[in-house]
């Protein structure tokens, strides 16, 4: 299968490694830097300290012209409005079928907007860093989450039947519960991790830590009204402990002094609990400080 992936961090890279195992990739990126590095290095992955290189196509995200079965859009919430802006002015039909992984609810709107014949969301469970432009580190193996919006998965099921043992697809029935499910895991371990500047395992660890996590935890779910709290904190503890080691995005964009993705996380519960005339304390303190530290554009 002909594949597009649109965005070279490190979730585009990642996916660029697996499926280029038996699939024909073309990864369209911006920075011309990161396309000369691709073309000339390849693609190097890094997976429990042992590393491989392989060959990729690299391409400026201008030549994407919809012409592969299957585009994969990997870029951060934030940058959503720009890309499917120009898709949409793109001299393509749109057709074909469209994977957008990002964090948050807010791409949903976006994704509808194009005209495709499959539309499809996914929620990534993996750990993964850009080391370098052509580099990335696999750190924690998890599990891809796909749903559809509109359309059949056949194409999914194909990307899924030919995966590999390292990189698994897992269906799911609603998109919604899908991204909530993940909303959740990221309102809590994403905010908590950048402000206090700990990796995702000292959440647990760490006993005041926890408390903050265990109340965040509770007036998310208040105001997501999640029906059961019990099976939602089992699956944040669960993705707190298999990541333990790692520092999280939006630790990393802060320690980068880069954009964030809080107001499509924090935010988004924020926009929420407005709307229901409810208290979000916890939030509310969080998305403050993370907004401020972007306004700043502090980098340690």
């Amino acid at each position: 299968m002909r594949i597009a992936i649109i965005g070279g961090g490190a979730i585009g890279l990642l996916f660029a490694h697996y499926l280029n195992e038996n699939h024909a990739v073309r990864i369209y990126v911006r920075n011309r830097s990161q396309i000369q590095k691709l073309r000339i290095n390849g693609l190097t992955i890094e997976r429990n300290g042992i590393r491989s290189n392989t060959p990729v196509e690299a391409c400026h995200f201008k030549e994407w012209k919809g012409e592969e079965e299957l585009t994969i859009i990997a870029v951060k919430q934030y940058s959503i409005p720009e890309v499917v802006k120009s898709i949409s002015e793109m001299n393509t039909s749109q057709r074909g079928s469209f994977l957008f992984l990002q964090n948050g609810m807010g791409h949903l709107k976006w994704a509808e907007m194009l005209e495709a014949d499959n539309l499809f969301a996914g929620s990534v469970e993996h750990g993964a860093f850009k080391s370098d432009p052509d580099t990335v580190l696999h750190t924690g193996i998890g599990v891809t989450k796909v749903a559809a919006i509109k359309g059949n998965v056949e194409i999914l099921e194909e990307l899924s039947d030919s995966a590999s043992n390292y990189f698994p697809f897992k269906f799911a029935g609603n998109h919604i519960e899908m991204l909530i499910e993940k909303l959740i895991v990221n309102s809590v371990i994403n905010p908590l991790t950048a402000v206090l500047r700990v990796r995702n395992g000292e959440l647990l660890e760490n006993s005041y830590y926890y408390r903050l996590f265990l109340k965040l935890f509770s007036e998310v779910c208040a105001i997501l009204n999640i029906p059961d709290k019990t099976a939602a904190l089992n699956h944040v503890k669960r993705v707190c402990e298999e990541t333990g080691m790692n520092r999280s995005s939006m630790l990393k964009d802060i320690e980068e002094g880069r954009a964030t993705e809080i107001d499509a996380i924090l935010g988004y519960i924020l926009e929420v609990a407005e709307k229901k005339k409810m208290s979000a304390p916890y939030s509310e303190s969080l998305y403050c400080q993370i907004k401020g530290r972007e306004y700043k554009g502090e980098k340690s």
